[in-house]
């Protein structure tokens, strides 16, 4: 028996022995790719028993475009000055809201740049403005890296904003910017966002704030699949911290391809930099499949449908996901890399969701079921219970 054959055999019990870093590499690079996912599958039904694929009606709000970071995989940023900048007024974001509402949406997630002319008064005052008008959304606001540009700008401790827009109404603090917290590869292509820790100290001091977050991973930038299990033994890492401190922790770990098709402003694929995007359907599920067995204290595995489509996002379901992510009424950072399809609704879900076999299921975006009203042919619908 080879020894990735034995590292599976030893996770097919009802008690696995946690996953070490060296094994997980193993089973990266050489378990067969069925193998893994079925492996992968088991384990998602020891750990969320029962045939139900979640998802969420939520909108993507891109606030602003400017930021000073400077990604270099990044092409929806626009430097301070340039002619094609953005900022969003109050007015613009509720309509959005709005129309999110009239679909019966429950969350927005809300991000853009790291921009210098905005101080945390702006943003106290756009959540209590939010939280008056649409008090039934969840807030799920600025990623690790824009509260940190924020404490810069106005000169306080990432907690203590953190603290502010919890008092004003923010709900959640979504997991962007974390790409890869190996700082060798993260330093490489985002050297202003900073070391690895910083990340990971805003989401630990976000969770101590009772605020809902989720851990993300982008994968594609040449790194090798020692890099990609070293940053989830980071996140697992983080997850044991918070569940020792009485933390509610990550809800999900949620991983997709970087995009660099129209890399324009981002220097990643220009000139000797230039890169080819290999990943490989086959190796964005092998490394679905991992997390599902690595991550035994994260219960959701998000599918990333708008990077690798949905017929790749079903087969995802098979490697240990159980989510099948939100229908983002609006996205902007993802379809400027390229990404031509990049919001689906309710009923689209919901058909990837059946035709692989699930029953789709709705939640709000702490993974409480929501009444779900199922439409996936013509004149048949049903109706799920709310249950907890």
């Amino acid at each position: 028996m080879k020894e990735w054959e034995k590292i599976l055999t030893g996770q097919l019990t009802n008690n696995p022995i946690r996953l070490t870093v060296k094994e997980a590499i193993i089973l990266y690079n050489y378990a067969e790719i069925n193998d893994l996912m079925d492996a992968a599958l088991f384990r998602r039904r020891k750990m969320l028993p029962g045939n139900k694929i979640t998802y969420l009606v939520d909108r993507n709000i891109n606030y602003t475009n400017i930021c000073t970071i400077n990604c270099q995989f990044c092409s929806f940023y626009r430097p301070p000055g340039h002619p094609e900048t953005y900022t969003q007024t109050f007015a613009q974001i509720s309509t959005r809201i709005s129309e999110l509402e009239n679909i019966n949406g429950s969350r927005i997630l809300m991000q853009g740049g790291v921009n210098p002319e905005l101080g945390l008064e702006w943003y106290v005052d756009l959540i209590k403005s939010i939280r008056l008008n649409h008090p039934t959304i969840d807030l799920d606001c600025f990623s690790p890296i824009e509260i940190e540009g924020i404490a810069e700008v106005c000169n306080l401790e990432t907690l203590a904003v953190l603290e502010k827009m919890k008092n004003a109404g923010l709900h959640g603090l979504p997991g962007g910017g974390a790409e890869m917290l190996v700082d060798d590869v993260r330093l490489d292509i985002s050297p202003k966002k900073g070391s690895s820790q910083n990340w990971l100290r805003i989401m630990e001091e976000a969770q101590s704030l009772g605020l809902v977050t989720s851990a993300t991973n982008v994968i594609g930038f040449g790194e090798k699949t020692s890099h990609r299990v070293y940053h989830m033994d980071k996140i697992r890492q983080s997850q044991d911290k918070a569940i020792k401190n009485g933390y509610n922790g990550f809800t999900s770990f949620i991983s997709w391809p970087v995009q660099l098709e129209n890399n324009v402003f981002g220097k990643r694929n220009k000139g000797n930099n230039k890169i080819q995007l290999e990943i490989t359907p086959q190796e964005y599920l092998r490394h679905v499949a991992i997390s599902r067995l690595f991550f035994d204290n994260i219960q959701h595995i998000q599918a990333s449908w708008p990077t690798m489509g949905l017929g790749i996002a079903q087969m995802a379901f098979f490697a240990g996901a159980d989510d099948a992510g939100s229908t983002m009424m609006e996205e902007n950072v993802v379809s400027a890399s390229g990404t031509q399809k990049t919001n689906a609704n309710e009923i689209e879900l919901q058909k990837t969701i059946s035709r692989a076999g699930f029953i789709p299921q709705k939640r709000n975006s702490e993974y409480e079921f929501l009444p779900t009203i199922i439409d996936v042919e013509e004149n048949i619908s049903a109706s799920i219970p709310m249950q907890n």
